[in-house]
């Protein structure tokens, strides 16, 4: 049963395969036993799932279930859950257990799906690599020496493994889109205001976007549907008609305009990453597609417009970690400025601190203008690229990662190499934009991602593009050697 997408899931249980009660069992069972070699759960919800399972099942019996009743899956650790830790994989956060559901949560919750638990994550969504977790780092299930990618490598690792089928995660430059590409699957960042941010704990309120890890788009389709639609309780969120993702999978893509930015294609892209992405782009043609070349001129520009106005976001966000009202305080202090700065000191992690300290330096006085104001200028340019790419094209394609999973402890002494995993992925969040990741081929035996770029609120044409892909091709049926964990 682990190795089913959530759609088979969801098959099976209507055709009474085998009960929600059966399959949660089957991947508890399978964390305990598997996931010690990979560590991408921080808390297993055991006696919540079982409940959730078994209501699920007595509401299936009563003739009241629908496509989401009883199917497992879990949730990063940076959305709020209700009587569960929520860590956002921080020392800070180590004891926090949310009084609320995040708006996600619970729009899954509703729908009766199980949530087997919370999912590690780069401390406070930071990072490409998912080492920067207090819980210890993840590890990639097709290489345990490699990353999973990050900030959701916790998500991206526990769907390689089959562990769950799918997965909540969030991007604020590439945080879903990357791991998804490193572990061979599919990631779905929607449009910015698409999907609540209510109950998702902020690291950059203007670039945070929840979205989707999952094996196949019809997956990703799914989750949409029950994540996406207007949530007043967040001021981002746009209100506007969801409709049903899975209905338009199936469009013919004849005649789709896909452009290819020549800036994506740089001569620091290795030779057999490029001849990946190529071979997909040729796969589209062959299904009727055109392709044209297109510039997006300032494309080197979004990392560094990316890491002054993530960072300054970052320091006002997390300041109210104070070590008062909620998270970890430090012992004995002897006044409140020592409660402030041994509690901040001690609970964030470096790459935290990092962040926290460019930002605060970048909103001081006498730099707002030079820094802050000129990356938001940037950040405008950068945009214009894009809608001025769509009058022209209807979708956006190039690779998702520079390389393939690197090795573990290969970038943490370099910030700037690690930042620099994220060149194709940021612009896309700098802009507001909807974009997947889906597995396209291989280099060294380890996955290559290609990137699918839309216009606003165009996730179905996305989902409609990556699935015809995947029905046309095999590598997202492409899985990590699994052989050597228990066969349960």
């Amino acid at each position: 049963m682990h190795n089913k997408t959530i759609a088979e899931i969801s098959r099976d249980l209507a055709a009474g395969e085998y009960s929600s009660v059966e399959i949660t069992e089957n991947l508890l069972s399978r964390i305990k036993q598997t996931d010690n070699r990979y560590n991408s759960f921080i808390t297993v919800s055991e006696e919540q799932a079982l409940a959730q399972a078994k209501a699920a099942d007595a509401r299936r019996a009563a003739g009241n279930a629908d496509a989401w009743t009883g199917v497992p899956m879990a949730h990063k650790d940076i959305f709020c859950t209700n009587g569960v830790l929520t860590t956002c994989g921080s020392k800070m956060l180590s004891n926090f257990v949310a009084p609320y559901d995040a708006t996600i949560v619970e729009n899954f919750n509703n729908a009766g799906a199980v949530s087997l638990g919370k999912l590690n994550m780069d401390e406070f969504a930071m990072g490409s690599s998912n080492e920067s977790s207090f819980f210890g780092a993840v590890k990639n299930p097709w290489d345990t020496d490699r990353v999973p990618g990050g900030s959701s490598g916790g998500s991206a690792a526990a769907v390689a493994a089959q562990l769950v089928p799918g997965a909540t995660a969030s991007d604020t430059g590439g945080s879903i889109r990357q791991p998804a590409a490193f572990c061979g699957l599919t990631g779905l960042k929607p449009t910015y205001g698409r999907v609540s941010r209510w109950g998702m704990i902020a690291y950059a309120s203007s670039l945070d976007q929840a979205g989707t890890i999952t094996r196949t788009a019809e997956d990703s389709a799914m989750m949409l549907n029950v994540m996406a639609g207007f949530d007043a309780k967040d001021s981002t969120c746009v209100d506007r008609d969801v409709p049903d993702y899975t209905t338009t999978l199936n469009n013919s893509i004849e005649g789709l305009t896909i452009g290819l930015p020549k800036e994506y294609f740089r001569s620091d892209l290795s030779a057999e990453m490029q001849q990946q992405v190529r071979n997909a782009i040729a796969e589209y043609e062959k299904m009727g597609a055109k392709v044209k070349e297109i510039s997006l001129p300032n494309t080197h520009l979004a990392i560094p417009a990316y890491y002054i106005i993530a960072p300054a976001e970052c320091s006002a966000n997390l300041s109210r970690m104070d070590g008062v009202r909620f998270g970890y305080r430090c012992e004995n202090p002897q006044d409140i400025n020592d409660l402030y700065k041994r509690s901040r000191g001690e609970g964030f992690g470096i790459e935290v601190k990092r962040r926290i300290m460019v930002g605060a330096y970048a909103l001081s006085a006498g730099f707002y203008d030079a820094y802050y104001k000129k990356a938001q200028q940037v950040r405008r340019l950068i945009k214009n690229d894009f809608v001025n790419a769509f009058n022209e094209v209807d979708i956006i394609m190039g690779p998702t990662t520079p390389t393939p999973a690197f090795k573990c402890g290969e970038k943490t002494a370099d910030p700037v190499d690690m930042y620099l995993e994220d060149i194709f992925t940021i612009a896309l969040n700098l802009a507001g934009l909807p974009g997947m990741s889906i597995s396209c081929g291989q280099v060294n035996n380890l996955p290559v991602g290609l990137q699918l770029i839309g216009n606003y609120f165009d996730e179905g044409r996305l989902l409609n593009a990556a699935h015809k892909f995947q029905q046309s091709t095999d590598w997202h049926l492409k899985t990590p050697d699994l052989k050597n964990q228990a066969d349960i």
